[in-house]
């Protein structure tokens, strides 16, 4: 379905696109002709996705260390990229999430992640958005949910308000914005399994079920089949379609019983917590 042209000559910006999903997306952004840019705290971790990246497909990509926490970091962000050429695309998949009891969180802790979810994305959304408004130019959103955002989950709740919010930016925009040829979509995705996620969500010392027996569909996912869709609702394919959030999670959530994913922690006691918090980084 996707032509290798599909996304030919498209500017796109990949937050968070170091690592996991977002390098993935990119990947595949590339392979079908975009023009992509990657950008994400860790200056090392991105020039060594660019060079592999180059390696492979043989296209440059472009990097840009940034912590979209910081609204002026963005905006020299968005100046810098512009000065190459107007973005097409921006896709707001930077994140932070970690496994704690709630009544135990910080201020520091819940604005760890609601800064780089919430505010990082409403940033780069903003900056985009007004950029392309002062120009007449169109444009398109997408951004990366939780199922939590959807229907909530336990011990991740600063992750579930921030993404809710993201998606509550996208189908207010979609409205706000639709008239100036801007589009905002967003992907809710299930289990797809990355190193970091796995060593945040699924701390060792623990049996936890195959991921596997909860998915109607009996598999996580791959991660080509998230960049699939996500290149299809940035692509004129989905020129029509906007203020969505597509779920992608093989049937478990929606026909599989909405089951949160965090049930069996519901049961750990506080010595199980504390090893957890041991192992975290500070």
């Amino acid at each position: 379905m996707l032509a290798p042209d599909t996304l030919a000559d498209r500017r796109i910006l990949v937050t968070g696109g170091g690592t996991g999903l977002g390098r993935s997306m990119a990947r595949r952004f590339i392979e079908l002709g975009a023009v992509v840019t990657i950008c994400g705290r860790r200056a090392d971790v991105l020039e060594a996705a660019a060079r592999d990246l180059q390696a492979e497909l043989g296209a440059e990509v472009a990097t840009e260390p940034c912590d979209v926490r910081d609204a002026a970091a963005v905006e020299a962000m968005l100046d810098r990229i512009w000065q190459r050429g107007p973005l097409d695309v921006l896709v707001n998949n930077a994140a932070g999430n970690f496994l704690a009891q709630t009544h135990r969180l910080s201020a520091r802790a819940v604005d760890a992640v609601l800064d780089i979810v919430l505010h990082g994305s409403a940033y780069c959304t903003i900056g985009c958005g007004r950029r392309w408004i002062d120009s007449g130019r169109p444009g398109t959103v997408l951004s990366i949910l939780t199922l939590s955002a959807l229907h909530g989950a336990p011990f991740t709740v600063p992750s579930a308000m921030a993404k809710a919010g993201v998606l509550a930016m996208t189908r207010s925009l979609a409205v706000e914005w639709g008239p100036r040829g801007i589009r905002l979509n967003a992907i809710a995705p299930g289990n797809f399994p990355t190193p970091d996620a796995t060593a945040r969500l699924q701390p060792a010392g623990h049996v936890r079920a195959p991921a596997e027996r909860g998915i109607p569909l009996r598999r996580v996912g791959e991660h080509r089949e998230i960049a699939d869709l996500a290149a299809f609702l940035v692509s004129d394919m989905a020129a029509y379609i906007t203020g969505e959030a597509v779920v992608i999670d093989g049937g478990k959530r929606w026909l599989g019983g909405a089951r949160s994913g965090g049930e069996e922690m519901l049961d750990w006691t506080d010595a199980d917590w504390a090893a957890l918090r041991a192992r975290q980084p500070r």
